[in-house]
């Protein structure tokens, strides 16, 4: 039935993250702001896909930008080396520096106290700052000329704000793995801790990722935080669902559903050695996101010759899997193995390796391997 008068308004879809509308009445400094209002922590890369950092500056730019929002990463520990909670350990200290919700669950009896491991953020010395570059001064006067123009043309409050912005937080963030976060960043986080060892079930656990993600909660339209849930060695033996394969499948399962409605970000490290080959090929298929780390041995001569770098190695990353939403292009990495380093023993860095120059008087080389000549030590030799 037709009705008179003015057009129907079309139905808006929801979206977690919504763009701010601009009316015609609106002020021309409202008018001119059409970014995406975002959580803290959270932004947009390609094919409008939303990123947190995972707390690893070099991980996020082999990822394209971080873990997406609404995925699941999957870590594969190794049995020899507990570098699986380096990776943890900065995926939730970037959460909370950036104020986001956090819930942690790990196979301790007190899982509160794993909080006091968690690295602080890097900061600058104030020596460092007083070296200044002829480029950083011409830079810095620029920035005084114009937040003066600011002040003004628009006001006081117009060149506060402008310096503010410019004062952002940044993304991803290097932490010092030799100094504790701040006690008062703990304190004032909404951080959440549960224990999975003696749980006879896994319903606990589902309940409260259910209720952390609920709490995620829509104001205006927009979401106004994000959720890092992290779970430390799932199938671990001392669990008392340890060997109820189905079930942690089943959980597994559910948590992706929760989390790829909403606008959080679940990190699982597991021991692939405790399980079957198939359950743990199951794990995997399940995964968006899927890493593994390995341990490099203490005396390996021959990786030694091998690799430059050997002796600042901690270890391997594989990626085996990188997630991606709102497109069918594969994504396509320059490589898939990095090396594990501590740039000036504190801060995690990722490198690609590189093969170490072979010297003719050692062993056999490439370029000697295929040698044509009839006898050794022949001047035909190339």
């Amino acid at each position: 039935m037709a009705t008179g008068g003015g057009q129907q308004p079309r139905p808006t879809r929801p979206s977690s993250f919504s763009r701010v509308s601009s009316s015609s009445s609106s002020s021309p400094a409202s008018s001119s702001s059409t970014s995406i209002s975002l959580p803290p922590g959270v932004r947009i890369g390609a094919n409008g896909a939303a990123f947190v950092s995972s707390g690893i500056p070099d991980l996020d730019r082999i990822l394209g930008g971080g873990f997406l929002v609404g995925s699941v990463v999957m870590v594969m520990e190794d049995a020899d080396a507990p570098h699986h909670l380096l990776l943890l350990r900065n995926f939730m200290s970037q959460g909370i520096v950036h104020g986001q919700s956090v819930l942690f669950a790990g196979p301790t009896m007190e899982p509160r106290s794993f909080l006091g491991t968690l690295p602080a953020p890097v900061v600058q010395k104030e020596g460092l700052k007083i070296k200044h570059d002829a480029s950083d001064v011409q830079d810095k006067e620029k920035g005084l000329r114009i937040a003066w123009q600011y002040k003004k043309y628009f006001g006081e409050q117009t060149a506060v704000d402008s310096h503010n912005r410019d004062r952002k937080q940044e993304f991803s963030s290097d932490f010092d793995l030799r100094k504790p976060l701040e006690r008062q960043l703990l304190n004032s986080q909404n951080i959440e801790c549960i224990s999975t060892q003696d749980a006879c079930d896994l319903s606990k656990l589902q309940n409260h990722c259910f209720t952390f993600v609920s709490k995620l909660s829509m104001k205006d339209g927009v979401n106004s935080n994000a959720g890092r849930i992290a779970i430390q060695s799932l199938c671990a033996p001392q669990c008392g669902y340890f060997e109820k394969d189905w079930d942690m499948l089943s959980f597994i399962r559910s948590l992706r559903a929760m989390v790829r409605s909403s606008n959080a970000v679940a990190v699982i490290t597991f021991p692939a050695s405790v399980l079957s080959n198939s359950i743990s090929k199951r794990w995997q298929h399940l995964a968006d996101t899927l890493l593994s780390v390995r341990a490099i041995p203490d005396e390996d001569k021959d990786l030694a010759k091998l690799l430059t770098g050997y002796q600042d190695m901690l270890g391997f990353l594989h990626v085996h899997k990188v997630a991606q939403f709102n497109s069918q292009v594969p994504v396509i990495l320059d490589a898939s193995t990095y090396s594990l380093k501590l740039q000036k023993r504190k801060s995690l860095v990722l490198e690609r390796l590189n093969q170490a120059p072979v010297e003719g008087s050692s062993g056999v080389s490439y370029a000697t391997s295929g040698s044509c000549s009839s006898s050794k030590g022949s001047l035909l030799d190339f």
